[in-house]
Order: structure tokens, then C-alpha cells, then sequence
């Protein structure tokens, strides 16, 4: 991971600049790298888009998105006007070559005025259905040529299943080197997750035990309180597996699961991540059922307000068999993990917006205390809390103050907010900041891709062959299916939730 290497000049060309991403994350991100001073002094911001825009009315529209989405509030005047002296706007059609030659003109004025020659980032703020005609025609005026200065960052999802997933991955590296292409998935930049790896590896008391002697198993749970809102459309061809399961939830798991890198080179630790995924045990159609939950949420009430069922929603099928909710048990078949059961879950319209990573150790092997004094004996448990709240806590067993030898557990807690004065980046400052120096480490490969399709490519064809006949099975502001509890209270253990702080919004 290159730490202290300073960004060469960069030009950003934003394909789809006028999106709800853009506004969202990617221009309150760049401007609050530019605020901390980790932009180059020489940088460009290309919108691109079919609406018509002049610099000054596309600038005005993206200060609006700073001032509602950046975490650093509304804009101050004079920075921005710094700031958005570098952001210029390129009506374009996709479709059209001759529309990319502006773009290379635009580029060719950098190159001649700058200090030296500006690496470009090709981000692809796109419907998925556009990234090869965009890669191709970026080919034909030969903007994707050079391998040290040009990139592509792809949005997810990358790819449908496995075969649309190698096809595209077959197109790009036809266009670009795979040290060109940056396969995004915000979670990756999250600054809990990305900790997951001081926390391994900085660190001697952890690793040791480590492993199936002392872990009893790993939860990840991923939950959304909303619904699937204004996206019904898309949501429907995709569902909870596709969405969540495939890229984020996989992509942490890895990091719990891999073994240590030899080094902080992005391809080794890429790699470790690949050997888990080329681990994992695959489903066999016939375990399916006993390893696998679906659900789709029903009607409810939520804050005391009505809402409405999946099939309810805007663009979404009334008879749809689209899964809103998924929880799966996975296997680890290496030395370190073996047997060691790996459960996950997502789902929309859940009791509690959270993300968790829940590691259970075995218990102690001989309990020398008298029942009566440890009544409230629970394993010892690390939790790694994502959102709401950023935290690592270690939950042991210690005697409660008193005359009698009471015993119950307590949390050891490390929290981003009580720790640390300054505010946490936002993911997409992370990763943007990484592809402007070139550090891949954070970004996915794509063998990586191919391989989690391919492990979740049985479960997708048979949910999807097979019609539930009990959709919806979980209301809103649940906790999901009923089958979700069963999928893991059969082993003996129950789903970990953090208890909702007083005065805070589940």
C-alpha cells in the first residue's frame, strides 16, 4: 500500500457526471481530499454527460450535492471557488467516437501546460450496460494506451453471474492492463474494515488463536432499515445475493478469513484473498436447502409509519420471486478454518441499519466457577461494528463488584469517535485517493470477481428456478425470516445485534 507517495497531476474524466453518484460521493469526496491536501496542485474534473451544461451551471448543481451529502458540511466560498476552477463539463454521447476525441483534445492541452504528464482516471459512473462501449471506443482514440498514466475505475455490480462477469473481464484486459483496471466496491474503503488488517497483523495477541482451535465461528451481518425505494426496477433483476452478498459481504469475509500476506503489496494481499474464496466449500444442489435462507419483506410499520411490501414497490414485479433478504453458511475447507462454520447475512427493511462482523471464540475447556455465580456466562466475543457506530470490542468475562463471586460479561471497547478528534474520510476519499497513486490493494482483481460468481452461481440458478410459494415471509422492522434463526440456532448458536444506544435512530 503506497502510504506517503504523493499523487501525480491527475485528470478525472467522470463518465456520467451528472448521476446521483456523482453528486453523492465522488465530487464531495474529491473536494474533501482537495480541503486536507492530498489532491495534486495540478488536477482536472471532467463531467461527462448527455444534458446540456455550461462549467458554471454544471459547478453550480455539484455545489449543491457538497453542501447536502460531504461530511465536511456546507462549502466554504473561497475554497470552492479554488476548487471548482478545475472542474470543467464535456457534453457527451457514449456512443459517439468523435465525442471521446474532445476528450483526448482536452487531455492533450494538460499534457502541454502541466509540470509534467497528468495520470488519467477513466471513472465509469454508468449503467453497467454501457462499460464496453465506453472501454471500446476509449480503445479507438487510444485513451487507454498507456499502462502507467491511464486507469478505469468500474462501478458494480461487475457483471450478472459468472459468464457476463468473464465477458466483460475478457473486453477490458483486451483494452487495458489488469494494473489499469480498478474494480470498485466502496465497502473495501470503509475505515473498519480496512482496520481489520492493522488489527490481524499489527498486532501479537490475536493471530495465534486465530484459527478453528480457538474459534467457534464468524458471523457478517449487513442489514438495511430501508427499502429498495426509487430502485425497484433495478433491484428486481438483481436481489440481496447480487447486490450484497457477491461483492461486499465476500469481500469482507476475506479479510477475516485470509492468511497473512508476506508483505502490504496489494497483489499479495489480493492474492491471500483469492486463496479464500478458492477455499470455500461449494454448494452442493442438494444442500442448498439446509445451508441457505431467502426472504422478501412484507408489509409493516416502521417508526410508526405504514410501508409498503416488496411487490408494492415501484418497478418491482407483483408476482416477483427477487430476494430482499439472504443469509447463507459457508465453509472454509484449509488448515486454519476447517469446520469452522461462516454465516452471513443481508437483508432490506430489517429492524436495525447495521454492519457487523461477529467472531465467537470456543468456550473455556474446564468452568471451575459454581453455576450459581456465572448464571449470565456468555463466550468470549470480537465484535467489529461498521456502521451505525465504528468500534472494535472484545467481550469477556470478569466479576461483578460485590461480596459474592458473580461473574458477567463486559465489552472492552475501542470507538472511532471517542479515540480520534478528526472526522473519519468517507470510503469512496479512500479509494479515490488510491487510484489517483496507483495502489490496488483496495480494489478487486479479476480472478477475484470470477471466483465469487462462480461460488454463488448454484444458489443463484436454484433460487431462481425454483418460485418461493412463501414470499413475502419477514414484515418490516424484523429481523427477517423466521428460517434465518433456524439456519443457525440448528448448531447452537443465535444472531449477534448491538443493542440500539438511547436517543439514537435504529
Amino acid at each position: 500500500m503506497k502510504t506517503n507517495v504523493k499523487p501525480r497531476p491527475t485528470i478525472f474524466m467522470i463518465f456520467g457526471g451528472t448521476g446521483d453518484l456523482a453528486a453523492r460521493k465522488l465530487i464531495p469526496a474529491l473536494f474533501n481530499l482537495f480541503l486536507e491536501k492530498y489532491m495534486p496542485k495540478e488536477f482536472a474534473i471532467i463531467g461527462l454527460g448527455r444534458t446540456s451544461y455550461s462549467d458554471e451551471s454544471f459547478i453550480k448543481t455539484l455545489l449543491e450535492g457538497v453542501n447536502k451529502y460531504s461530511r465536511s458540511g456546507k462549502a466554504d466560498k473561497d475554497k470552492w471557488k479554488e476548487f471548482s476552477s478545475h472542474i470543467s463539463y464535456l457534453t457527451s454521447d457514449v456512443n459517439d467516437e468523435k465525442d471521446y476525441k474532445k476528450m483526448s483534445d482536452f487531455i492533450e492541452k494538460c499534457e502541454n501546460e502541466w509540470s509534467e504528464p497528468p495520470v488519467i482516471i477513466h471513472y465509469l459512473a454508468v449503467d453497467p450496460k454501457f462499460f464496453p462501449i465506453i472501454a471500446s471506443n476509449l480503445a479507438k482514440v487510444k485513451l487507454a494506451d498507456n499502462t502507467d498514466r491511464t486507469r478505469i475505475v468500474v462501478e458494480k455490480p461487475f457483471g450478472h453471474d459468472l459468464a457476463s462477469a468473464k465477458e466483460l473481464n475478457i473486453l477490458l484486459k483486451s483494452i487495458f492492463d489488469e494494473t489499469q483496471i480498478y474494480r470498485i466496491d466502496h465497502y473495501l474503503g470503509k475505515e473498519t474494515v480496512q482496520n481489520m488488517l492493522a488489527f490481524r497483523f499489527a498486532n501479537a495477541l490475536f493471530e495465534p488463536i486465530w484459527n478453528r482451535n480457538y474459534i467457534e465461528h464468524v458471523q457478517i451481518s449487513v442489514t438495511e432499515d430501508i427499502g429498495v425505494e426509487d430502485r425497484g426496477g433495478y433491484y428486481d433483476g438483481s436481489g440481496a445475493l447480487r447486490d450484497m452478498v457477491q461483492n461486499h459481504i465476500l469481500q469482507v469475509l476475506c479479510l477475516v478469513a485470509m492468511e497473512p500476506p508476506v508483505n502490504f503489496d496489494a497483489e499479495e494481499i489480493r492474492n491471500r484473498k483469492v486463496d479464500v474464496l478458492r477455499a470455500m466449500r461449494p454448494f452442493a444442489n442438494e444442500e442448498i436447502r439446509f445451508n441457505t435462507v431467502r426472504g422478501q419483506y412484507g408489509d409493516g410499520w416502521v417508526q410508526g409509519e405504514k410501508v409498503e411490501g416488496y411487490r408494492e414497490e415501484t418497478g418491482v414485479d407483483p408476482e416477483s420471486n427477487t430476494e430482499t433478504f439472504a443469509a447463507l453458511k459457508f465453509f472454509i475447507d484449509n488448515w486454519r478454518w476447517q469446520n469452522v462454520p461462516f454465516y452471513v447475512r443481508t437483508g432490506k427493511r430489517m429492524h436495525q441499519k447495521s454492519s457487523i462482523i461477529s467472531i465467537q471464540f470456543k468456550d473455556v475447556p474446564h468452568l471451575i466457577f459454581p453455576s450459581q455465580s456465572s448464571e449470565s456466562w456468555q463466550q468470549n466475543r470480537l465484535i467489529i461494528s461498521i456502521q451505525p457506530e465504528m468500534s472494535i470490542r472484545l467481550q469477556v468475562q470478569a466479576k461483578r463488584p460485590g461480596l459474592d463471586m458473580t461473574l458477567n460479561p463486559v465489552d472492552m471497547v475501542f470507538n472511532y469517535d471517542g479515540t480520534y478528534e478528526n472526522d473519519t474520510p468517507e470510503a469512496y476519499e479512500t479509494l479515490l485517493l488510491d487510484a489517483m497513486k496507483g495502489d490496488q490493494t483496495l480494489f478487486m482483481r479479476g480472478d477475484q470477481v470470477e471466483t465469487a460468481w462462480d461460488l454463488l452461481m448454484p444458489v443463484l440458478e436454484n433460487w431462481e428456478s425454483r418460485k418461493s410459494i412463501s414470499f413475502p415471509n419477514y414484515s418490516s422492522d424484523s429481523w427477517g425470516p423466521e428460517t434465518a434463526e433456524a439456519l443457525i440456532a440448528k448448531d447452537g448458536f443465535h444472531w449477534f445485534t448491538l443493542p440500539i444506544k438511547k436517543g439514537e435512530k435504529k
